[in-house]
């Protein structure tokens, strides 16, 4: 495999990020990067745990200038560090908070001095076979897995993902992300896809309406909008009004139709959804208001192998099982069905729970739901549901009548709890463990 850039800007000049001060030239990225690089200590490998999403962008150029391995789980926890100690006893963690509290040496991101001048840069050429990270499973059902990841085969997902999203290469696109840059969908759709385009992102990382609000409107248009099913249902009910975006991606979770006609509508701009996961990157996309179908990216396929898909070609470098249910269809498109790991049978019938949170999200006056089965432990003899919901004015049997019009009663949720929020991560997952802590609560409370 040959060399390839480690971004694809074409002008010393270029804005590469958006800071809060103003925009990021690669003169000065790249001069960042080289600085941040002469600062680490020794070790194959660092845990960047940088919270600014230019921060990150700096430690992870770095990091690749050095030929060091950037680790990246989704979550933080002392567990989750306990991991990476014994995945990599070498690691030392790069960080830009003041409290970071992680049991690991740690590197400081310092304070950069701006760079003048109009000397031209030189853009470092990265050996496609260079393994640039580790990324972890979000550990939603277990313990997160590592996936080794080439910069040959990100390059070539990311310019995939952007061709297949129309961005225009080296054009002033600026992408704002609510998803963090650890996560593989925030690492690819907003740090490795701008680098490799020729375009721009914001250094924030909104979590709340209103901060995507502000965000978006810090950048200037064209704007695109990488984010996810929980935030961008946040921002429809706050109904706030937005800058004029060209371009809206969701991924973490499939959108029903409704909801995506619905965000489409309110953000004024295409909505585009990503299929993929930690061990392939993105595979597949589909604009849901149009299809139900999934398209895969030229060059990947899917093979089925008993009861198992597996995807290859393109930048899946080897055959790689799907933890889904997926039907394929003709000429690279396929429905997706939920996770194998979703599917439930109760008295002899199956559903998957991807299908029964659909029906839930569907009920008018539910903001929020999720099933889940948990441990037995919690459960009387017989094997039942449980399921979260946030549906403010609404009360169980109201909202069991409209569930038991679509579905079996074998998979009527009990308990059926009523909270205020959903115990979302920063990508709008839910861990499994969240949700049975809740179920754990409300036993303690009826007992």
């Amino acid at each position: 495999m040959s060399f390839l850039p480690l971004v694809s800007h074409d002008s010393p000049d270029s804005i590469v990020a958006w800071r809060t001060d103003g925009p990021v030239t690669l003169r000065q990225f790249l001069a960042d990067a080289h600085r941040l690089a002469g600062l680490f200590p020794a070790g194959k490998h660092l845990l960047n745990m940088c919270g600014d999403r230019y921060h990150f962008s700096v430690g992870l150029a770095a990091a690749i200038l050095m030929g060091k391995i950037s680790l990246l789980p989704s979550t933080h926890t002392p567990g989750v560090v306990r991991q990476i100690k014994d995945f990599a006893p070498d690691v030392f963690c790069l960080t830009d908070s003041d409290s970071c509290a992680v049991d690991l040496s740690q590197l400081r991101y310092p304070a950069m001095e701006a760079v003048g001048g109009a000397d031209a840069c030189a853009i470092p050429q990265i050996d496609g076979r260079q393994r640039i990270a580790v990324v972890f499973t979000s550990g939603s059902t277990g313990n997160p897995l590592p996936h080794a990841k080439t910069w040959g085969g990100l390059v070539s997902s990311v310019q995939a993902e952007a061709l297949r999203l129309g961005l225009p290469h080296n054009s002033p696109c600026n992408i704002v992300g609510t998803v963090p840059p650890q996560h593989m969908y925030g690492f690819e759709s907003t740090v490795l896809m701008a680098w490799n385009n020729g375009n721009a992102y914001s250094d924030h990382q909104p979590f709340y309406p209103a901060d995507i609000g502000q965000a978006l409107a810090a950048v200037p248009a064209p704007r695109v909008l990488v984010s996810s099913p929980a935030h961008l249902r946040a921002l429809l009910d706050a109904g706030l009004e937005l800058p004029e975006m060209s371009l809206v991606v969701s991924a973490t979770a499939p959108l029903s139709s409704r909801i995506a006609q619905e965000i489409e509508a309110f953000c004024r701009a295409p909505l585009m959804e990503i299929y993929g996961s930690t061990e392939t990157g993105l595979i597949a996309t589909r604009r849901s208001t149009q299809t139900a179908e999934w398209q895969l990216l030229p060059g990947i396929t899917l093979a089925v192998q008993g009861d198992g898909v597996y995807a290859c070609g393109g930048h899946v470098e080897t055959l790689t099982a799907l933890s889904d249910v997926i039907e394929p269809v003709a000429d690279g498109r396929f429905l997706l069905h939920g996770r194998m790991a979703d599917l439930v049978n109760i008295a002899g019938k199956r559903h998957s729970l991807a299908s029964l949170n659909h029906l839930l999200n569907t009920i008018p006056g539910v903001v929020d739901g999720a099933f889940f089965m948990p441990d037995e432990t919690c459960h009387e003899r017989i094997a039942r549901l449980a399921a979260c919901v946030v549906a403010p004015g609404m009360d169980a049997p109201r909202l069991l009548k409209a569930l038991r019009a679509h579905i079996d009663p074998v998979f009527l949720p009990r308990p059926l709890l009523f909270v205020d929020a959903l115990p979302r991560n920063s990508t709008g997952k839910l861990p499994r463990a969240a949700l049975q802590a809740l179920v754990h609560a409300y036993s303690a409370r009826k007992s």
